[in-house]
């Protein structure tokens, strides 16, 4: 029973994660559909990040690769929490993986080599990285 309760807990937080992850990205192609900047209140750099030729791959907006990511990542977490379907939480900790590797080349890109923080990308990079996290443990059995 409590292996029962963690994993509903642990599957709330993963899809609740990967649902805020989505909320982040769909503004943000939004914003970028309708041409204009994030808005970033007192933290500056969303703008530079915005408009700079990283913020697009083959002509799509990043954002939208990352709506269609957290968009499989809530079908996937959601699956695992409410019918405790193994493949769906190996799905999630495997895609969780290669959304790690992308926040981290694009924090990468933003630190280094825009030398400008986008406070929304920053944001849904910790969605990412803290869903992994949690989806590491959960299937190493610890949940």
């Amino acid at each position: 029973m409590r292996s029962l309760a963690a994993r509903g807990r642990r599957g709330a937080v993963l899809t609740i994660l990967a649902a805020i992850g989505l909320a982040i990205t769909g503004y943000l192609l939004a914003v970028r559909w309708l041409g204009e900047v994030p808005a970033c209140g007192p933290v500056r750099g969303c703008d530079t990040v915005a408009a700079s030729p990283y913020a697009t791959v083959a002509g799509l907006p990043v954002a939208l690769f990352g709506v269609g990511f957290s968009v499989v990542l809530v079908a996937l977490t959601a699956a695992w929490w409410r019918r405790a379907d193994r493949r769906a939480l190996q799905g999630a900790y495997a895609l969780g993986l290669v959304g790690v590797v992308a926040v981290g080349y694009l924090t990468f890109i933003e630190v280094v080599v825009l030398e400008a923080i986008c406070i929304w990308c920053v944001s849904y990079a910790i969605t990412v990285v803290a869903g992994w996290l949690l989806a590491i443990g959960a299937v190493r059995g610890t949940a």
